[in-house]
């Protein structure tokens, strides 16, 4: 069974519009406000690099699992994860931005607080940027060893590439807890060099796992619907539900685990964080990410009969992708512009980097067969009903 994905022109003028609507954003919005477009540009950047992560810890827990019912579906995270090494070269570019983004990167920040002068051995540009570079040239190298041996699969077939990727996948898993843990904290947490939280570097990884199963949900769902994957049926959309449900549960034991333990103990180093966040605008989002990234799944996708369905799935999944853009605004914000802002220069920023990510995931799509046709459960796919 082979079934090929073909890019349409006129979808693929789309993603190209959206990156040029990005592209004038970006130039308008350093020339207006340098630093508020720093913030949309490190926003943008985590957004979608935490979705080809989240897609990439997908592939790995499905080889490890041996899950049978997913097995038609793999090019779709294989296709999100091709996005990595596109945004390495963004996150290099954001030495540029450096000053605007972090207290820290200041050369005077260490010499007048203390602080800052006890994180400075690990945070400092030099080692900051080392672990950038050591982090992507890992999850690159591991994503492309994954879809090489995916596709040695699909021409030789054979029990052997199947023991190979779960093999690379027990590692690829273990890499990706690790380092996107650490990026976390690197890349947020540290926009608040005085606060910490034991908590959010865990939170930030589940987050990227639930938006990613997400994204990947979605998009078996719009390729179904125009004529792909015919192989879809309830029993696998339930168990893409399953994912998006359990994952929401555990962002919500997260989040709430984290303020509740800042809340309770009450010591100035933790409680800064939400002191600047509970007034105004950022008080309500602190509700909404709640309500969209817990409350909605939860409820709507309990019962067997809705998380049976496309049309139940899809509004819950699109209120997830707003869900993860608050949840990063809520923390990027107000350590770096300070007064909620929302306008044109978000919104142009992130199509142009939806554009962006459409691109590469249509163009990786269209590169091999949809079903990958020798994967050795690929008949327990296509006949999984339960």
């Amino acid at each position: 069974m082979e079934e090929r994905f073909i890019f349409p022109q006129k979808l693929k003028y789309l993603t190209y519009a959206l990156m040029a609507i990005g592209a004038i954003a970006f130039i308008v919005g350093f020339f207006v406000d340098a630093g508020r477009t720093w913030a949309n540009y490190l926003l943008n950047n985590y957004y979608f690099v935490s979705l080809a992560i989240g897609a990439a810890f997908f592939i790995g827990i499905q080889y490890i699992s041996q899950a049978g019912w997913s097995a038609a579906f793999k090019r779709i995270p294989e296709a999100m994860a091709a996005y990595i090494p596109f945004a390495a070269v963004f996150f290099l570019l954001l030495y540029f931005g450096m000053s605007h983004l972090y207290h820290w990167a200041h050369h005077s920040a260490a010499e007048t607080d203390e602080l800052i002068a006890h994180k400075e051995p690990y945070l400092n540009i030099p080692f900051f940027y080392l672990r950038v570079i050591l982090f992507f040239g890992l999850w690159i190298f591991m994503t492309k060893l994954l879809r090489k041996v995916s596709l040695r699969e699909d021409a030789e077939g054979g029990m052997v590439y199947f023991i190979r990727s779960e093999r690379y996948s027990k590692i690829l898993i273990f890499i990706l807890a690790v380092t996107f843990t650490l990026f976390a904290v690197d890349m947020l947490m540290s926009l608040e060099v005085h606060w910490y939280s034991t908590l959010y570097a865990g939170k930030s990884f589940i987050s990227a796992f639930l938006h990613g199963s997400s994204v990947i949900t979605l998009i078996v769902i719009l390729l179904h619907k125009y004529g792909y994957l015919n192989v879809l049926n309830k029993s696998h959309l339930h168990d893409f539900s399953r994912y998006i449900f359990m994952l929401a549960i555990v962002w919500g034991y997260f989040n709430f685990a984290q303020f509740m333990l800042i809340w309770y103990g009450n010591i100035p180093e933790e409680t800064v964080f939400f002191v600047k966040r509970w007034e105004g605008a950022y008080k309500a989002l602190f509700y909404a990410n709640i309500i969209i990234n817990w409350f909605v799944p939860f409820l709507i996708l309990m019962p067997r009969k809705t998380s049976r369905s496309k049309p139940v799935m899809l509004p819950v999944i699109l209120l997830l992708m707003i869900g993860q853009y608050t949840e990063l605004y809520y923390d990027i914000w107000p350590a770096v512009v300070g007064s909620a802002k929302f306008g044109i220069l978000e919104i142009g920023c992130f199509l142009g980097y939806l554009g962006l990510f459409g691109y590469v995931v249509m163009t990786y799509l269209a590169k091999a067969s949809l079903i990958p046709k020798n994967h050795p459960y690929l008949d327990e796919s296509i006949y999984h009903h339960f």
